[in-house]
């Protein structure tokens, strides 16, 4: 067998089983995950940049699925093609897909035993504890510029007082407005910028 073969099939393995650890042991769904994604993916294997990490994490939040499984598909497809973002994608979902199912078959009495239902009440809390974690993490790495944290701060105010006040809008509308408002805002930069370099 050829090393350049050798080293697919390792990188392959460590796809699978970097992303079925992470699927196996995170409690919460994707948002949970982001945190174990960043940490393993940019800080230990350096697979992605962490302005990878931010970019994606809004397309795969904008896009259909859950954030963490398109996540894994984008890590994988760039280190190792098609192939590699089918193999971190069944990684991903295969333990909580055995989990489930072997669950679903008792899963009334499994709550009902009182230690088990104790542990998913404190797991409740961790969960918040760790998204909350993530979303500093991402806050503290992101580029420290007036629009973004401008940006940031009105959509998170925004999303306060909607969630407050009960007001019904809709995602996709809230996804158009932010594209529409990301297009405004490049269509302007790029005004400006061919108008000063006419002047030039």
């Amino acid at each position: 067998m050829k090393d350049g073969t050798r080293g697919k099939i390792r990188l392959l393995a460590d796809l699978f089983l970097s992303f079925a650890r992470i699927g196996l042991f995170t409690f919460g769904g994707g948002y949970a995950m982001l945190s174990m994604i960043e940490h393993h993916c940019v800080e230990k294997k350096k697979w992605i940049t962490h302005d990878e990490m931010m970019n994606m994490t809004v397309v795969a939040e904008s896009t259909p699925g859950p954030i963490a499984i398109n996540l894994s598909t984008y890590v994988g497809f760039k280190q190792a093609g098609l192939l590699g973002s089918v193999i971190a994608t069944i990684g991903m979902i295969l333990p909580s897909f055995l989990i489930i199912y072997a669950l679903s078959m008792f899963l009334n009495r499994f709550l009902e035993i009182e230690i088990v239902a104790r542990a998913f009440w404190g797991i409740k809390i961790a969960v918040g504890v760790v998204i909350l974690d993530a979303a500093v993490a991402m806050i503290r790495k992101m580029k420290k510029k007036a629009l973004p944290l401008s940006v940031m701060i009105v959509s998170a105010i925004a999303m306060l007082l909607i969630n407050i006040f009960s007001v019904k809008i809709s995602t996709i509308a809230l996804m158009l407005a932010s594209a529409l408002f990301g297009l405004s805002l490049f269509g302007v930069r790029k005004i400006k910028h061919a108008e000063g370099g006419g002047k030039k």
